[in-house]
């Protein structure tokens, strides 16, 4: 089994609706997205996934959040921006581009898939979202 892991950044505000704290009130993070990608094999190159490749759609997908009030975008008009709802969100989203072959029903029908996302608010709190295999 294969392991990758690639890391991009974005700074952008938030805050916290229904939270009794100073998490409440707006204010920002550098945040960071760290991706992590199992593959059961290797291509005739001798690698799993590019990392190109996954930097590349990270990054497409949290562009629309870079320097935003992460709270005024659409994907989070029902739910909270917080570090555990990204993460699930980038999650879900790169699942459908990068687990393959496409439209495998189970993990174990899957040769290269999404693991875990981890998203850091800061050097030292981070929230990740994988998927329970059972």
């Amino acid at each position: 089994m294969f392991e990758l892991r690639i890391e991009v950044e974005f700074p952008a505000g938030h805050h916290l609706v229904g939270y009794a704290g100073d998490c409440a009130r707006p204010h920002g993070h550098n945040w960071k997205v760290e991706v992590f990608v199992r593959s059961r094999k290797v291509d005739q190159v001798g690698i799993a996934v590019d990392f190109k490749l996954i930097k590349a759609a990270t990054r497409e997908l949290i562009a629309r959040w870079d320097h935003q009030d992460l709270n005024s975008l659409p994907e989070f008009k029902d739910c909270n921006p917080s570090a555990e709802n990204m993460a699930k969100l980038v999650h879900d989203k790169l699942s459908q581009t990068v687990n393959s072959p496409a439209g495998a029903s189970t993990r174990k029908a899957l040769t290269t898939w999404i693991e875990k996302v981890a998203i850091w608010e800061n050097d030292r709190a981070s929230a990740s979202y994988f998927e329970d295999e059972t």
